[in-house]
């Protein structure tokens, strides 16, 4: 066999070995693109799923939320695994100050929004609840203080059920429930005001009604905003 000859077939072996090299890798290329589009798709679905479930499970709960706030006379009891420490302090300030529900949630934004502006330094509701000389059952050395802070969510007292829900609701609620305005952030109770016609502080601020329809004595709780 000559030299050009040899040559010849070097360099044909060579092309067909290059060409099964191109198609094999192509192939394996294409195998793997396909592989990766199924996989993105099917993490696509699942995203959207998990999207879907999430969005369904955030409706519910402002349903919930919607249904306590606006009857919150016949509120059901909040299943245990949405409870938390926040929650547990809301509903027992708000359960020392009344055991009427639609007074209890007017009680409970007066607490949030605290809590939302600092006031007096306090950014969580069991500093804002325990704030010495705030709110009379949580005072240093008060016969109350006891027992209110020992309530848990199995607590057999009466109502407090409720305002383990309403406290919940009130503080995850959009804050366009909001019924006055943010810096309301005192009340007081004119019939408990034994001697006294107001409190000093009230002097300083401006009295507020609540802008959607409540059921609430004005001699039981008057609110006010902007006092510092």
């Amino acid at each position: 066999m000559n030299k050009k000859h040899t040559t010849g077939l070097l360099l044909f072996t060579l092309l067909l070995t290059f060409i099964g090299v191109v198609v094999i890798g192509g192939d394996g290329m294409v195998e793997r693109a396909s592989a990766t589009a199924v996989a993105s798709v099917d993490a696509g679905v699942e995203s959207e799923t998990t999207t879907e479930e999430s969005s369904e499970v955030a409706e519910s709960e402002q349903h919930m939320i919607q249904d306590v706030l606006q009857n919150p006379r016949r509120v059901k009891p909040l299943p245990p695994e949405k409870l938390d420490s926040e929650t547990l302090w809301l509903a027992r300030v708000i359960y020392s100050e009344t055991k009427r529900p639609e007074e209890m949630e007017l009680v409970a934004w007066v607490v949030r929004n605290r809590v939302e502006t600092g006031y007096r330094g306090k950014s969580s509701y069991q500093s804002a609840v325990l704030d010495p000389y705030q709110f009379s059952a949580f005072n240093p050395g008060g016969r109350k203080r006891a027992h209110y802070s020992s309530l848990t969510h199995d607590s057999k007292a009466r109502g407090f059920a409720s305002a383990v829900s309403i406290a919940y609701s009130v503080r995850h609620a959009d804050s366009n429930y909001r019924p006055f305005s943010i810096n309301t952030r005192h009340f007081y109770s004119e019939q408990s005001m034994v001697g006294v016609r107001h409190p000093a502080w009230a002097n300083g601020g401006r009295k507020v009604t609540p802008q959607r329809p409540f059921d609430v004595e004005e001699r039981r709780f008057r609110f006010f905003e902007n006092v510092s």
